[in-house]
């Protein structure tokens, strides 16, 4: 597909995914997600998408550190409603990073539920950030929040925004707003993608 050239300096998500040993979709039993995969599930390439990517990898990291994170395995929390603001864009991504689904999940296999992913996400949890993490085999957990005042836009954005929105905008400014958008979603995804101050990473207690 013809996306920007910086989606493949990403950094990529790897793990480990019985579900698909179990029925032979990868005889090595793991899965490699890119900003691609999460780009053609939401539809676009914005602040809230790359945002979503980066605390998710960076919440598995906390909570695995050199071991591989197993999908299927984590729960996600999230603060807000399901259809408040870009809360649903964010529990999309993280159902495709973590296997954690709402009540139309799958189910599972057999009468023990085994592999099954339905109600491991979550909204409206009590918590002090936009989501959080938790490992069902250990119960550790990690609170994850996003600030994208680090990566400020460019100043020419504000300008062509309202244009662009309202379809006045001429193809050349349409094409100078695309640049400039994706220019930021670049800096956060390969500049900033471990600053602690984009993605704030601290530990949870689960409350049950």
């Amino acid at each position: 597909m013809d996306f920007p050239d910086f989606f493949d300096r990403v950094p990529a998500i790897t793990l480990r995914e019985p579900l698909t040993a179990f029925f032979g979709a990868s005889a090595g039993g793991t899965i490699t997600y890119r900003y691609a995969d999460a780009v053609k599930l939401a539809g676009h390439s914005c602040p809230t998408v790359a945002g979503a990517y980066l605390m998710i990898r960076k919440g598995l990291a906390r909570l695995y550190g050199d071991d591989m994170p197993e999908r299927g395995n984590i729960e996600v929390h999230m603060r807000d409603a399901r259809d408040d603001g870009t809360t649903g864009v964010v529990a999309t991504i993280a159902t495709l990073l973590t296997g954690a689904a709402p009540e139309t999940g799958f189910g599972g296999i057999g009468m023990n539920r085994r592999f099954a992913r339905r109600d491991l996400l979550r909204f409206d949890a009590p918590i002090r950030g936009l989501m959080a993490l938790r490992r069902r085999d250990t119960g550790s957990g990690v609170v994850l929040d996003l600030d994208t005042a680090p990566v400020p836009p460019a100043t020419g954005i504000r300008a062509l925004f309202p244009k662009v929105a309202a379809g006045t905008a001429d193809v050349d400014e349409e094409a100078m707003f695309a640049a400039l958008w994706q220019e930021r979603v670049a800096r956060m995804l390969l500049e900033h993608a471990d600053d602690p101050e984009l993605v704030h990473v601290r530990p949870w207690e689960f409350a049950g």
